[in-house]
């Protein structure tokens, strides 16, 4: 399918406002191209009730923000990590996505600031999700009232840092879903879809090694911990939805993420999202297919949570 004629547009805007490559600049600069774009992107929809908390790690305390629906007794808890890079990102940033999937689950969702490279490299962030995910599933009625079942989510490599945090976290506590939107998977830049998407588009080949270089060091690219498709330990994982991008340099690693899951007995949904980029999930309020698509997700963590947790 031809490239959306809203991102074409946007494309068209981008290089005309003289917009910076993520990885043209600094990573606090790459941070303000991000939150810049927030203005464009609308607001997300009314909830319940929003504030902010902080969240205990091994590493002291993180920022974080608790969504509620609308009446409460949520089926279930999102805990939410941002893409971005591992560099970029914010509660702030993707509060259109966290109150989008709250609106459309009936799910409450905790989004968490999480510890960003290259200040905090490897495995800072991965270890702030875990504990984020450990804490949340140990208090769980003190932040909804209620008992409730749990889901990891995530975008690019928030969704990396999920999808790892629940395979680690398998034999700990008791995931309903991971969603995941367009993950990061591998640091193989040769595959096709980098091949075909890797430039021109809002994230390029050159951001992505620029993202995995401020992160870890090259020798650890390829380990299972920052690339999830070569971990052999894979079942028993929790089930997934995915979302895996048209136009996306990830596009190739996140079904052969899908593929491996498969195989290891792990329940895999997948969408292909045709004609969007990457970052398409903060969209809903320009593109209806990206609206159709957190719908989707929204509707798979509603179903999830409704089921009794395994004994």
């Amino acid at each position: 399918m031809a490239l959306h004629p809203v991102i074409q547009k946007m494309l068209i805007a981008m290089r005309a406002a003289g917009r910076p490559a993520l990885s043209a600049g600094s990573p606090a600069q790459a941070r303000e191209v991000v939150s810049a774009s927030r203005s464009a992107l609308g607001p997300g929809p009314q909830v319940g009730q929003v504030s902010d908390l902080q969240v205990p790690t091994r590493a002291g305390h993180l920022a974080a923000r608790l969504y509620r629906a609308s009446g409460g007794q949520e089926p279930g808890l999102v805990v939410y990590l941002h893409g971005g890079g591992w560099v970029c990102g914010s509660v702030d940033d993707f509060d259109v996505l966290a109150r989008a999937l709250v609106h459309k689950s009936g799910c409450a969702v905790l989004s968490v600031d999480y510890r960003l490279a290259p200040e905090f490299p490897f495995p800072a962030g991965l270890e702030d999700a875990q504990d984020a995910l450990v804490w949340a599933h140990g208090h769980m009625a003190q932040l909804l009232g209620h008992g409730a079942r749990l889901v990891v989510a995530g975008d690019s490599a928030g969704a990396n840092l999920a999808t790892v945090a629940a395979t680690l976290l398998r034999q700990r506590i008791s995931l309903a879903l991971q969603c995941l939107f367009y993950p990061v998977t591998d640091a193989d830049f040769s595959r096709p879809s980098y091949q075909a998407h890797g430039q021109g588009l809002p994230l390029t080949q050159a951001d992505m090694e620029w993202f995995f270089g401020l992160y870890a060091p090259p020798a650890l690219w390829r380990k299972a911990d920052i690339s999830p498709v070569h971990r052999t330990d894979l079942a028993g994982s929790p089930p997934v939805w995915m979302a895996a991008a048209e136009y996306d340099v990830l596009h190739d690693e996140a079904l052969d993420y899908a593929a491996r899951l498969r195989e290891a007995g792990v329940p895999v949904t997948v969408q292909r999202i045709l004609g969007l980029p990457h970052g398409f999930a903060r969209m809903i309020n320009l593109i209806p297919e990206a609206d159709a698509a957190v719908s989707d997700a929204a509707a798979h963590i509603r179903q999830a949570c409704s089921q009794p947790a395994p004994q």
